[in-house]
């Protein structure tokens, strides 16, 4: 559906030049939801805005649904724009318009009747379950409530792609489970192809089933959301992944010297994380049990991410050394990745 070219953008010239985007090629496929993140910087809002030509490329070639957008005419490229929806962080709502206004402002020079635009515009706000919410003005909404109007208004020229550049980075919690779930919902439903720029890797792990890591301009990591969680390969991948997990507390806890973790003779401190796709067993318990060994787990952090098990747990392991060196074993063999975050032996 989208492909982009040794796509870069570049700002300004001489000594204040800024390679916003360097070099990026990507491929997305008709009716997926991908993601694209980074840092503050890393220059995923203008790559994002590079696919609808927003901002037009300094090199590289667009195509999107088959057309490469980079070599139309100003006129081709605005009826191709049609197809492409966006929505952004602070909604960029008409204050001035009721709720049915903001909707149907797309619709303007459409060729439907005002019945036909009414109809329509009706229609899209029951589908994002603000049907009720036509005659408000903008002020009169809540922020969710707000994205779900512009939702609406991104749909009403029934695009086959949908562009969303931190779209919840305004909402709280609650409200952006919501605002996924109905994005998330309009993919299954319309088929539409799906692109989410965030800084959230909650918002990754909630809908994504492919993401590209950016960092400075550059696309650094591409791809399932498991692998990338499960098994990042880049620094900043993994310097994500620890703003999402209270499993890196343990490595404060170690350095502070905490009651939490001093060990006795023959124990361990591991960090164990899923690092492949398998079914959830009790591989925990069970090493418990086969080896005779005691696991103390001190933290916890689990989700499902494109329906298997993500996360890990970081545990005390305590026994007999060769028991303990059995029961690490047949995680490993588990397909549990094994961290020894602390060896009591050390301490000797």
């Amino acid at each position: 559906m989208i492909e982009l070219n040794h796509i870069s953008k570049d700002f300004g010239a001489g000594r204040r030049q800024v390679h916003a985007v360097r070099d990026v090629s990507l491929s997305i496929e008709k009716g997926e939801i991908f993601g694209i993140i980074g840092f503050s910087g890393a220059g995923k809002s203008t790559l994002v805005r590079c696919v609808n030509l927003l901002e037009r490329p300094t090199a590289g070639t667009v195509t999107v649904d088959g057309r490469e957008l980079t070599a139309l005419s100003a006129k081709e490229l605005r009826q191709a724009r049609r197809k492409i929806g966006m929505i952004f962080q602070h909604f960029n709502l008409m204050p001035s318009r009721t709720v049915f206004g903001n909707v149907a402002y797309p619709l303007r020079g459409s060729g439907l009747s005002k019945a036909e635009i009414r109809e329509k515009v009706q229609k899209l706000l029951d589908l994002v379950e603000i049907g009720d919410k036509a005659d408000a003005y903008p002020r009169q909404l809540s922020g969710g409530q707000k994205q779900r109007v512009a939702i609406a208004r991104a749909l009403a020229n029934d695009p086959s792609v949908l562009l969303c550049d931190e779209a919840t980075s305004a909402l709280d919690p609650q409200t952006t489970k919501a605002i996924l779930s109905l994005i998330k919902h309009l993919n299954e439903t319309l088929g539409i192809t799906v692109v989410v720029i965030t800084h959230e890797m909650a918002v990754v792990k909630e809908i994504c089933g492919r993401v590209a890591v950016m960092e400075q301009g550059r696309v650094v990591e591409q791809g399932e959301a498991f692998s990338i969680f499960a098994k990042p390969k880049e620094p900043v991948t993994r310097s994500f992944i620890r703003t999402t997990s209270n499993l890196q507390k343990i490595e404060e806890l170690i350095a502070q010297d905490s009651p939490i973790v001093r060990l006795k003779p023959g124990e361990l401190i591991v960090r164990l994380n899923y690092v492949e796709r398998s079914p959830s067993e009790p591989v925990i318990s069970e090493a418990s049990l086969r080896y005779g060994v005691v696991l103390n787990i001190i933290f916890a952090d689990i989700e499902i991410v494109q329906g298997a098990p993500i996360g890990g747990t970081v545990a005390i392991i305590g026994g007999e050394r060769e028991k303990v060196t059995a029961a690490v074993k047949y995680l490993i063999e588990k397909n549990v990745g094994v961290e020894v975050l602390k060896d009591a032996r050390d301490a000797d």
